[in-house]
């Protein structure tokens, strides 16, 4: 039977201290939500801390995936899942509490009038909160480049606080989605406009996360420097 409400995908890799937290405070803000959190075999059990919850609650479930693969594949995989279960509105965000809960009624809301909607830390209201001069210097100066690359209006290319429609995902084709880390998120982003969809941006407040480790590395660096040129000369228009 199809699942019409609305979802939210969460991916996780070692956030057995945050994933427990962050499932009630959907519920809190959003009670019918669904919540499907895409698990990379995290060592430190926080699959089986998801599989505990969801035995007490069919609002949430869990996907299971052998060994760390990279943030833009779990992605993909929870959205072709929600897709096949008929999930008409589908959200993502991370599960660290720099994505905060509360904002899902935003989207929501906004998705009435929109295709996507894009939590901004970079328009008006928007911010960050706790990070280091050098992060903001490298996420500024990482969305104006690539912004300017792919021509796109959207101020937060890179963030990672969304809703789709269905038929955004449906039209992108996930089999065809090159990114394997954060330059995912530029990707989707850039896709969607191709095609003609209506994106939207909100603000948010992104603070630091409090608990856990960030999974940013060297290589995730290099995937974002180069994406832009690959989707400026290759992804696909609509026909």
């Amino acid at each position: 039977m199809a699942d019409h409400r609305p979802v939210v995908v969460i991916p996780t890799y070692n956030e057995a201290e945050n994933v427990a937290r962050i499932i009630p405070e959907i519920h809190a803000a959003v009670p019918s939500m669904s919540v499907l959190v895409v698990d990379d075999g995290s060592p430190d059990g926080t699959g089986r801390i998801v599989e505990g919850i969801a035995a007490g609650d069919e609002r949430v479930r869990l996907l299971s995936r052998a060994g760390k693969q990279g943030l833009g594949t779990a992605y993909v995989a929870g959205f072709k899942d929600c897709l096949a279960r008929g999930h008409d509105l589908i959200c993502q965000m991370d599960c660290d509490f720099s994505h905060q809960p509360r904002y899902l009624v935003d989207f929501l809301r906004e998705i009435e009038t929109a295709d996507v909607v894009i939590g901004s830390r970079y328009m008006k209201g928007g911010m960050t909160e706790n990070w280091p001069l050098r992060r903001k210097v490298l996420s500024k100066g990482g969305n104006l480049y690539a912004r300017t690359i792919l021509g796109l209006s959207v101020t937060d290319l890179t963030g990672g606080f969304k809703c789709w429609r269905r038929e955004v995902l449906e039209g992108i084709d996930l089999y065809t989605v090159q990114a394997g880390g954060y330059a995912f998120q530029m990707e989707m982003n850039f896709r969607a406009s191709r095609l003609g969809f209506r994106i939207k941006e909100i603000p948010i407040v992104f603070p630091e996360r409090v608990a856990g480790e960030s999974k940013l590395g060297r290589g995730i660096f290099w995937e974002s420097l180069g994406m832009p040129w690959r989707l400026r000369f290759g992804a696909p228009r609509r026909r």
